[in-house]
């Protein structure tokens, strides 16, 4: 796992967004598998989505990179929209196996990708198991045994998106993590508290009953999905 830095800038570890993607399949499936068809009807953080629309956004995802489906246009909301509307009469168990194949199998072949283009879709699918958990009330909801592989990824998309430099001193380490990209003129952004509410500060979820300093940046700037 990487280590969190105030390194200017991150070299990008090819193999990360499939080490992220496995572990997390590992961690979610079971839990998916076990659980009562009723919880996939609850509401997400996702506007519009239950956990089993969300889930098959997220497998529809990830298949397209398996299978070298990506079109111009692809993963904007009107084609998210469309995989979950194909996948409506879907039986609950197929849509749990494509979720289940993308972890597995994606990583490869965004590691293939050297631009890193894609590497945000593997923290995508992290972010949204956060929320298939904050769903259900399990614990762990963006955090977890999978955080230090997602957090360098948030590093390199924070960049590639263009937010404001911030330090974020987490509870969890002693150097800051290094999120955005400087501006002239401008001081650096800091963050006090803990990894989850980082994540959910960067990727726009629900900061309900959080506790956090951050000075230098407001919460929309620093939002990696627009």
């Amino acid at each position: 796992m990487s280590e969190y830095s105030d390194h200017e800038e991150s070299e990008r570890d090819p193999e990360l967004p499939g080490r992220l993607l496995r572990t997390e399949r590992d961690a979610l499936m079971p839990l998916l598998r076990a659980s009562d068809k009723e919880r996939f009807e609850l509401r997400t953080a996702c506007p519009g989505w239950t956990v089993r629309q969300l889930l098959a956004h997220c497998g529809a995802a990830l298949v397209r990179i398996v299978e070298d489906r990506l079109e111009e246009g692809v993963f904007l909301p009107e084609s998210n929209a469309a995989d979950v509307a194909e996948r409506e009469d879907w039986p609950l168990g197929r849509v749990l196996d494509e979720l289940e194949r993308g972890f597995t199998e994606a990583g490869d072949v965004i590691a293939g990708h050297k631009d890193g283009l894609l590497d945000a879709v593997a923290l995508g699918e992290w972010v949204h198991a956060g929320d298939v958990r904050e769903a259900f009330g399990e614990p762990g909801a963006y955090g977890g045994k999978s955080t230090g592989y997602a957090l360098p990824l948030l590093e390199v998309t924070s960049r590639r998106r263009k937010t404001p430099r911030l330090h974020a001193f987490l509870s969890c380490s002693k150097p800051p993590l290094v999120l955005g990209n400087e501006t002239e003129g401008r001081p650096v952004a800091q963050f006090w508290g803990d990894v989850p509410t980082l994540i959910r500060i960067c990727t726009g979820r629900p900061l309900v009953g959080t506790r956090y300093e951050l000075h230098g940046a407001t919460e929309q700037e620093l939002c990696i999905y627009r």
